[in-house]
């Protein structure tokens, strides 16, 4: 089944090329100037939208610098750092909202947040944001799916970290609350994420198994993971999206720039462009190159009476003989006529 989704001007669906969200994240630095520049560098490059996320630090966890609250992790990008000085830089001031949601309007980008907790839904409805995304740290936030649910409006739901039982739930409460429009993102909670562990196999396995349209939100740099889920059926891809990872900021490590950016809108609308439809035979466009196969020519001067041979007959290029599944069958055969080197063989000629 083939579920499609309006948003805008833009479908979403299978019939479509993928659609590409550009997500801002906390790539603005702390400067509304440049997460504007962000909006303007994302359309330029050929985004279908771009995203935000909506919350406070106090929203998000306590202002607390041990224990649990405090990163410890060597590996991690953020090693060193409270959760809740993490959250004070990377997020998007409240009042910023609404100047890049203008922006994004202006260039022709649709515009969405993550929400984090019911106010953030509520200030969002204010922005009239036309569909929501669920973080994967929330897919299990049940009261926070309902709340968004009930807007009616589509939902985009990444499902890292999810079992399938809490899918399960997730999917359950969205569409008991009102939402009819819901897309499933793919995606490894890990930054940045490495292609071995993308694991985009599971993308038509999600689709089957919930009757949703599915995509992916990748972490993994480059453009290969994104490219190859196209070929699995993702039909929405979202990348975090920097002007420069030069520049730092909490999210650059695994951001695209704007050439990366752009490369992606193309290569993943190639690749849902060749997939095509089950295929045999020649396609209208293939025609003209037939002539190029290969078949059976006479290659030496033949008189009436002499004996075909693997000397005298050769399969060769152009295609205007007899198939080459034909040329054990002439051998020892006699042509009845004169035949001139670089005749194509024909069952008249002997």
């Amino acid at each position: 089944m083939t579920n499609e989704i309006r948003v805008g001007k833009f479908s979403i669906g299978r019939n479509h090329a993928p659609f590409i969200i550009a997500e801002m994240s906390g790539n603005h630095n702390q400067s509304l100037d440049r997460a504007l520049a962000i909006v303007d560098a994302a359309a330029k490059a050929g985004a279908h939208a771009l995203k935000l996320q909506t919350y406070t630090a106090d929203t998000m966890t306590l202002d607390i610098r041990e224990r649990e609250f405090f990163i410890k992790d060597p590996k991690s990008l953020w090693q060193g750092r409270s959760l809740y000085e993490l959250y004070q830089e990377a997020h998007t001031p409240w009042e910023w909202h609404k100047p890049i949601f203008d922006r994004c309007k202006e260039k022709g980008l649709v515009y969405l947040s993550t929400p984090f907790d019911s106010t953030a839904v509520d200030f969002l409805e204010d922005l009239k944001v036309p569909l929501y995304k669920i973080a994967s740290f929330e897919n299990i936030d049940i009261p926070l799916i309902r709340k968004v649910a009930k807007t009616g409006k589509p939902i985009i739901i990444s499902t890292g970290m999810a079992s399938i039982e809490e899918l399960d739930l997730t999917v359950r409460t969205a569409r008991e609350n009102g939402c009819k429009d819901l897309i499933l993102l793919k995606c490894t909670s890990s930054y940045p994420s490495i292609p071995q562990d993308s694991n985009i196999q599971t993308i038509p396995h999600l689709r089957d198994l919930f009757n949703v349209e599915v995509g992916l939100s990748d972490h993994s740099m480059g453009l290969g993971v994104a490219c190859a889920s196209v070929a699995l059926g993702a039909t929405v891809i979202e990348k975090h999206f920097t002007l420069n990872r030069a520049d730092g900021g909490v999210d650059s490590a695994f951001s695209l720039e704007p050439s990366e950016l752009s490369a992606l809108v193309v290569e993943t609308t190639r690749a849902w462009q060749g997939l095509g439809k089950i295929s045999y035979g020649s396609t209208k466009v293939e025609e003209t190159s037939k002539i190029y196969r290969r078949s059976i020519y006479v290659v030496q001067d033949l008189k009436a009476g002499d004996i075909l041979s693997a000397s005298n007959l050769r399969c060769i290029r152009p295609g205007l003989g007899l198939a080459p599944k034909y040329f054990d069958l002439l051998l020892g055969k006699k042509v009845k006529q004169n035949v001139k080197k670089g005749t194509p063989a024909s069952f008249d000629l002997f």
